[in-house]
């Protein structure tokens, strides 16, 4: 290779591996594997250095991220720089050997712990109170995501036990891969792209606009680096981790001190093997030199810090073929291709389906059916299709073409503005039928005692109900031959459907199943609006007008209401004789006016229902968790995670018998 063709290999790499970091860091949905990144890097660092074709701008220069114009900027005091990676024995024992030249001697210990994947934020505390939270960004300067770290429930907001003035914490967040599996199906529910693994869904919560959203995702976080004013010369990366810990931080307990290379090595195939016992996900073993006050003589690299190396594993992926797609349909009608895979091991499981999300995805992909793809399992859990292995080949079959009408009952489909989710809306739909059943059901909202899964499913298999409106309309001689139905037992569910009527308005709203309509905001809509027939009437402009009614909330009401079937089964209901409008309660005060409650654990006398309802009739509110919007707790007996939350953020904290004194009790 000469100069000429050097230089338009570099361009070829620089070009992407700045679109791979943009990818990466801004938008949280990565085209390339981490091993291929890393490939390409050392690709374009061997170019430069061999043909002299260096460019501070380079991404073999910079350490990825970049901050946002949307948050305030902070500039780190000391950088927060990315770890050298290797994937290879070898290129490990040359690390080694780096380090024992600089320092002349072997006089030195190895500190290995597991390497998170996340994202790398960084902590600041003064006089034991949590002063900053912010992301790595450029390594030397990131974005000020303070109120957004304070939601996460792993980061203390005082610090514990004997700590110093300044205290500069670094650590990782990240998502347990079943919170994450479950969140990415919430989200194809909703028509929201989905996230590829939890590193990527970690990045992108941490820089949302609003502190409540990024609450309601399912952040942790490790500390792993702690950096103090006047370090001991004695201070070793495992006390840092000690003294994380006794500050209150949460550190991983898989950390271990090795005299040496050999017995890194050892470490490394240990934890190779239980990384898949573990709850969250890690891509390899981080290995410092322990003692931090050889860190200095060691020095860093534009990049890479030169006293530590990261181990990576290799991702678990496996090559098959494609036989079809198919379509499913979801509890909120959206429609999720599959992949119909022929049988390969994967992560120890057999893998026959792997989920390929939208449409938007299987044409960025270009997958097609008969297509040999890489398959990975995405946080170890969900199967996906990473990439296509011959996407150039002359034999493939035509490009999929989405169908345009549902697999299960043949509507036509839709797909609503900024989704990515087509969806199938008619509430007749036998897949959506059970499952929107179960829901008007359940627990908080008809409370129908006796109508589990089992027996909606006999009751649609039967062909004796179709909606939940056909409830009301059962006989006891028509389910008594149900499968473990007898004449007790069915009358019993006779019973429990007609005492459902009596459940108030805001439980009818929430029994619904209109999308985004959660039982706080179904108690909103019947506050502000009174009756269904008035609900049912509504623009998008009159129900924005509600405080807690957003856009997407509006335009979801709007559609259930204009559409032909559902107001049949409406009107049936009412029919029926449900609670179709607000029974109002005087209100015995405004004591609680503007006042925020969460209840914990078990009052004495009190249910939490009815603590719940006598603070509105005070003019109060209740919230499911603790936030720094939360004016009282009102605590009981075996008070959990919330007292203890609410004692870091200050929040009053009351008993029964001081609420009493305050209602007037």
């Amino acid at each position: 290779m000469n100069k000429n063709e050097a230089l338009e290999r570099v361009k070829e790499l620089r070009e992407l591996l700045d679109k791979a970091n943009e990818a990466y860091y801004k938008d949280a949905q990565p085209f390339i594997s981490d091993k291929e990144f890393d490939e390409k890097l050392k690709e374009l660092e061997l170019l430069e250095n061999e043909f002299d074709l260096h460019d501070p701008e380079s991404p073999t220069k910079r350490v990825g991220g970049e901050v946002s114009s949307v948050f305030e900027t902070v500039q780190h005091p000391v950088p927060l720089l990315s770890l050298d990676n290797t994937y290879n024995e070898e290129e490990l024992n040359d690390f080694d050997g780096r380090v024992k030249k600089i320092l002349g001697h072997h006089d030195y210990e190895y500190m290995t712990e597991l390497k998170f994947d996340g994202a790398a934020i960084r902590l600041r505390y003064e006089n034991g109170e949590l002063v900053l939270g912010a992301t790595r960004g450029d390594g030397e300067k990131g974005d000020d995501i303070t109120n957004n770290i304070k939601t996460i429930r792993d980061i203390p907001l005082h610090l514990k036990g004997n700590y110093p003035e300044i205290v500069e914490v670094r650590g990782e967040a990240y998502m347990e891969r079943e919170a994450f599996a479950r969140m990415n199906q919430h989200r194809e529910e909703e028509g929201l792209n989905v996230f590829a693994n939890p590193r990527n869904s970690t990045a992108g919560s941490l820089k949302m606009q609003d502190p409540k959203a990024v609450a309601q995702r399912p952040i942790r976080f490790f500390a792993f680096d702690l950096l103090l004013d006047d370090e001991d010369d004695t201070l070793t990366q495992s006390k840092k981790t000690e003294l994380l810990n006794e500050f209150g931080l949460s550190v991983s307990e898989h950390y271990k001190v090795c005299s040496n290379i050999t017995e890194v090595h050892k470490i490394i195939k240990e934890w190779e093997n239980l990384r898949h016992e573990l709850p969250y996900e890690t891509d390899g073993v981080v290995i410092k030199v322990n003692q931090s006050s050889l860190r200095e003589q060691l020095g860093t690299t534009s990049k890479f810090p030169r006293w530590a190396i990261a181990y990576k594993f290799e991702a678990e992926q496996a090559t098959t073929v494609i036989n079809d797609i198919t379509l499913q349909v979801g509890r909120l009608g959206t429609i999720t291709p599959v992949a119909e895979l022929e049988a390969v091991e994967l992560a120890g499981t057999t893998v026959k389906r792997a989920s390929l999300h939208n449409e938007d995805e299987i044409q960025r992909k270009d997958i097609r059916i008969g297509d040999t793809v890489v398959v990975e399992k995405a946080g170890e859990i969900i199967p996906q299709v990473i990439s296509v292995v011959n996407p150039d080949s002359a034999d493939r079959n035509e490009p999929y073409t989405f169908p345009k009408n549902c697999p299960a009952c043949d509507s036509e489909l839709i797909k609503y503005e900024d989704e990515v989710a087509w969806r199938c809306v008619n509430p007749t739909c036998p897949p959506q039928v059970r499952i929107r059943i179960e829901h008007f059901a359940s627990r908080d909202a008809m409370d129908i005692e006796g109508l589990g899964e089992s027996v909606v499913d006999q009751l649609v298999s039967e062909e004796l109900i179709q909606t939940y409106a056909d409830l009301y309309e059962l006989e006891k001689e028509q389910i008594i031959d149900l499968e473990r139905m007898a004449e007790k037992s069915a009358q019993n569910l006779i019973d429990a459907i007609e005492k459902s009527k009596e459940q108030p308005f805001e439980r009818v709203i929430y029994a619904l199943g209109i999308r985004f309509v959660g039982k706080t905001v179904a108690k909103d809509l019947a506050k502000a609006f009174k009756s269904m027939k008035k609900l049912g009437s509504l623009s998008e402009e009159e129900l924005i007008e509600v405080d807690s009614i957003g856009p997407r909330i509006a335009e979801s009401v709007v559609g259930f209401f204009n559409n032909e079937k559902n107001r049949s089964i409406i009107e049936r209901l009412r029919q029926h004789d449900l609670q179709f409008v607000i029974e109002e309660e005087e209100q015995v005060s405004n004591i609680f006016e503007g006042k925020k409650f969460v209840l914990t654990g078990s009052l004495p006398t009190y249910t939490r229902k009815e603590a719940a309802e006598l603070i509105e009739k005070h003019g109060g509110k209740t919230a499911s968790s603790v936030s720094g919007n939360t004016d009282y707790v009102l605590a009981g007996e075996s008070a959990g995670s919330k007292l203890d939350k609410a004692k870091e953020l200050g929040v009053d904290i009351l008993d029964e018998a001081s609420f009493r004194k305050m209602i007037g009790e």
